[in-house]
């Protein structure tokens, strides 16, 4: 599973042909021990938890990278390395 991006903590990654469980293009997130699913287009969780004010940070990214990201999604559906995403600064 390729790191795309990091930042305050916050793991983002994307797994390749990762399509079958949630249907939707979406990221994984880690933080500490904390896990999520997060649907690209709305930022909406598929599965896990955040604590709210890492959700807010992960969904402000998406909303900066929403391209970048769905060019990754279609990288990743189609098993290739997706490439990295500039952190939230």
């Amino acid at each position: 599973m390729p790191t795309i991006s990091m930042f305050y903590g916050i793991l983002v990654s994307m797994y390749v042909f990762d399509s079958e469980k949630h249907h939707l293009p979406h990221i994984h997130v880690r933080y500490n021990e904390f896990k999520a699913s997060i649907a690209i287009p709305n930022g909406d969780v598929l599965e896990g938890v955040l604590p709210a004010r890492q959700m807010k940070l992960v969904q402000a990214w998406i909303e900066l990278h929403q391209d970048d990201l769905m060019a990754d999604w279609y990288l990743a559906s189609n098993g290739q390395t997706p490439f990295k995403i500039d952190p939230l600064r």
